[in-house]
């Protein structure tokens, strides 16, 4: 079975997901990056953690892209993207 690659994700990322919350807000910031994604309800504001893995299969779209220069300023040294 072939690997799938990576979703990049930036910090600051709006994202879309297949559910709705129960707030009825169906855009998410991304404010969290790493094996668990933090998100939050830009209607309600509440903070959730999901995984990278559940997060890309929700995923129905990008409303607004994050700063990539951002995400790599904050990554630690060393590390590399795949």
């Amino acid at each position: 079975m072939p690997a799938r690659p990576v979703l990049e994700l930036f910090l600051g990322d709006v994202v879309r997901l297949g559910r709705r919350h129960p707030c009825g807000g169906d855009r998410w910031l991304v404010d969290r990056l790493g094996a668990d994604i933090g998100l939050r309800c830009e209607t309600c504001g509440r903070h959730v953690l999901l995984a990278r893995t559940l997060l890309e299969r929700r995923l129905v779209a990008f409303v607004r892209r994050g700063d990539p220069a951002l995400s790599a300023a904050l990554r630690p040294a060393g590390e590399t993207t795949a």
